[in-house]
């Protein structure tokens, strides 16, 4: 049985090239495809449909054609959401894109549908930039050379590939990877075909590319160049940095079913490589709210530490590399166990989490308060981090899956916020910090990553409220009254 091929020609104010577009494409698709044309054009205030319904009737070719009129226009990337649907709704296997201003040649269209037979290739995109020289001999201009040159080197470097063009326009998708993609989401505008490829990759779906001519003619552009390129730097820098909690953004978070994996952060500075260093060996830990105990197992491995995990996963009973692991919500309190044998508590990346921190801080006080040497190592986001008073500025307040706005934080915290709590609940500090960006995992291990991070920690240094990305403080309990009570009784009892 053929594949299902929907040929979808997007047009808007193209009466003087759309019947020529039809015209080029290669009748011998049929042979290989069941193929339907669909025209959708967007709002023209010419005669493109008149002109296209005219070629149709007096066409004898052999195509299928269907003609979509939007009555109020949709945008380049508008237009093409309608023309995905329409390809999922009618169980078409691929759908190619052309322009009705015949700027991407469609006598290529059977060359570049070819490899969608591979399993492995999800879309096909045509690209002018593999052949060098072919970009500006065919037309386009020297600027506009540059400006994507520039851009494909920038997306190239964030997402780690290898493509010649970004931005051509000349596509090949299978509607069953449209599918898993929330490619509705995106900008009606232009920045569309960029969106769609940051989802691609987001999703670990395969593009191919293909050479294909350029052709620069008397074709309208209604691309603003400048606004295209700044949406393309803003909505890579958004997709890049959204799975660590800087931005967040429903079209690049399509995987959300699936659970968040928990990072161990322990080869930079961090709040994990802060408690390796802190912690001396030999020492009996409590991690509270242990997630997958990755920080216990190394300092049990690494420090002979005495580690008792606590969490709410029934599953991780399953995996213990650690000493004893105790199921408990801490939305419920704390769980009745001997706190006076341990060193340390760890609570890092807990406190926001939890509906009522006030009332778990005094509860933790009360477990302690007759081992006044134990020390509590704690670490929060800081919302007064310089990204969200810019995102406030702009009137911007996402949450996301990750970070300072991780959407099951139920309290917020600035410095001064957090040492109220800890003061209010009994505890004295022995030490407040502020802990940089979490970049390698960003950048990955490399000389970019330990500069960023360098700097990070300068302006950390100079002004910790605004740079800082979270907030890593040591406590210790205050003496509680009833234990000076009983210390002021046996001290008087020694002078009798």
């Amino acid at each position: 049985m053929k594949k299902k091929l929907l040929i979808l020609v997007v047009a808007f104010n193209h009466e003087k090239f759309i019947h020529k577009v039809l015209d080029r494409i290669d009748q011998n698709l049929t042979k290989t495809y069941d193929v339907e044309i669909l025209i959708n054009d967007d709002s023209s205030s010419d005669d493109t449909v008149k002109v296209t319904k005219d070629y149709i009737k007096n066409s004898k070719r052999d195509f299928k054609y269907t003609i979509l009129s939007n009555p109020i226009n949709q945008g380049y990337g508008g237009n093409q959401k309608i023309g995905f649907l329409y390809a999922i709704k009618n169980n078409f296997d691929y759908v190619a894109l052309v322009h009705g201003d015949g700027q991407y040649a469609p006598e290529y269209l059977e060359s570049l549908v070819d490899p969608l037979s591979n399993d492995n290739i999800d879309a096909v995109f045509g690209s002018r930039m593999i052949n060098k020289s072919g970009a500006i001999s065919g037309g386009m201009p020297v600027y506009k050379y540059i400006g994507n040159k520039i851009l494909t080197y920038y997306q190239n470097k964030l997402f780690n590939k290898n493509f010649t063009e970004f931005h051509s326009g000349y596509r090949i998708y299978k509607v069953q990877s449209l599918k898993k993609v929330p490619y509705e989401l995106n900008n009606n505008d232009h920045s569309f075909d960029n969106e769609i490829i940051i989802q691609f990759l987001l999703a670990n779906l395969n593009i191919k590319e293909l050479p294909i001519p350029t052709y620069y003619g008397e074709e309208i552009s209604y691309v603003n160049g400048m606004k295209y390129a700044f949406q393309v730097f803003i909505a890579n820098i958004k997709a890049k940095f959204q799975p660590y909690g800087i931005f967040y953004d429903p079209k690049y978070n399509f995987n959300e079913q699936k659970k968040t994996k928990y990072l161990l952060k322990d080869k930079f500075d961090s709040p994990h490589s802060r408690v390796l260093k802190t912690i001396k060996a030999d020492s009996k830990i409590l991690d509270l709210g242990s997630n997958d105990n990755s920080l216990g197992k190394i300092l049990k491995k690494e420090k002979n530490c005495h580690v008792v995990a606590v969490d709410i996963e029934k599953k991780l009973k399953d995996k213990i590399e650690i000493d004893d692991y105790i199921e408990f919500d801490l939305n419920k309190g704390l769980p009745d166990i001997n706190y006076n044998e341990f060193d340390y508590i760890l609570l890092l990346d807990v406190i926001e989490h939890l509906k009522n921190p006030e009332k778990f801080m005094q509860i933790l006080k009360k477990k302690i308060d007759k081992n006044p040497k134990i020390t509590v190592i704690i670490s929060t986001p800081n919302i007064g981090f310089i990204v969200i008073r810019l995102m406030l500025l702009f009137g911007s307040f996402n949450y996301g899956t990750r970070g300072i706005l991780d959407k099951t934080h139920t309290r917020l915290f600035t410095f001064s916020s957090f040492k109220n709590l800890l003061l209010q609940s009994g505890f004295k500090i022995i030490n407040i910090s502020g802990v940089p960006v979490p970049l390698p995992l960003i950048t990955g291990d490399n000389k970019v990553g330990s500069i960023l991070l360098k700097m990070n920690k300068i302006l950390i240094f100079l002004m910790k409220n605004v740079f800082s990305y979270q907030i890593f403080s040591l406590i210790r309990p205050n003496t509680s009254v009833e234990l000076l009570l009983d210390q002021a009784k046996s001290n008087s009892s020694h002078g009798e």
